[in-house]
């Protein structure tokens, strides 16, 4: 909660009350510029000094771990067909 609260502090105060929109065509172009500036330009101090997008782009970048319980698929201890040979000999 307190993060969306932050957020539109920040947008009255950065952005709304300075320019004083005069109608909603042009509040929603300059809400917009303002968003993608707040997301992709603005330093935000709690994720060290680095924008929204950066963060983001880099945890989608990052290998994915892989979960041994949902996926037994991905275990390497035995090559395929010698699990296949074994359970068959069980």
């Amino acid at each position: 909660m307190a993060i969306a609260q932050r957020l539109w502090r920040s947008l009255k105060h950065e952005d709304i009350y300075l320019k004083g929109y005069a109608d909603g065509r042009e509040a929603k172009a300059g809400i917009a510029n303002w968003i993608a500036f707040y997301n992709n330009r603005r330093l935000h101090q709690a994720l060290g000094y680095r924008a929204p997008m950066a963060i983001w782009r880099e945890r989608m970048l990052a290998p994915k771990a892989v979960d041994m319980v949902d996926n037994a698929d991905a275990l390497t201890t035995c090559p395929p067909q010698l699990q296949q040979t074994e359970s068959l000999a069980a």
